[in-house]
């Protein structure tokens, strides 16, 4: 089941919080820049699974504590200065499928991947998601953008993709 919701993904009781992040190891404005200050510890090991080279496009990492919350930390894009890529957004969706159940995750809380300073748009990331998101049997909140008008929070909405709108709306922003 997805709820789709506006809010603040750390005020969310889900085991799981995803964390949308590069894999050179930097975790210095936005959405990542909370998770380094609120878990420490998760930051560390991130910065180590970097080095090592085990964090990768299309290949989310989850850190296990004894308590929850657990991070997904989510590679979007490579550096930190880059654009994030809607292909790597959609391999690691397809690796989380593959992976939850035997990871152990029973409810997961995703943010607008890549939509902050990944420049990508919310109405090609948000169907992505739930496209994707639908197909686990667990309970996942979706958290859209701040702005994101009402509409393009429903099911209706976000159930609706086609090839060409995913090409033409998957470009990056322009600055």
């Amino acid at each position: 089941m997805v709820r789709v919701l506006i809010g603040d993904i750390f005020n969310s009781k889900a085991q799981t919080l995803v964390n949308t992040v590069n894999t050179v190891g930097i975790m210095g404005k936005g959405l990542a820049l909370e998770f380094k200050k609120r878990f420490p510890d998760m930051f560390q090991e991130y910065v180590q699974q970097c080095k090592k080279g085990d964090i990768k496009l299309g290949k989310p990492y989850l850190y296990k504590t004894l308590l929850p919350p657990w991070i997904l930390l989510f590679p979007t894009k490579e550096n930190w200065r880059s654009v994030s890529k809607l292909s790597a957004i959609e391999t690691g969706l397809e690796y989380l499928k593959e992976n939850y159940k035997k990871w152990g995750i029973t409810s997961i809380a995703v943010p607008p991947l890549g939509c902050g300073l990944g420049e990508l748009e919310w109405n090609i990331v948000g169907r992505t998601l739930y496209h994707h998101l639908m197909e686990l049997d667990i309970p996942v909140e979706m958290y859209a953008p701040f702005n994101t008008p009402h509409v393009q929070l429903t099911p209706e909405y976000l159930g609706k993709v086609s090839k060409a709108q995913y090409e033409e709306e998957a470009k990056p922003k322009t600055r």
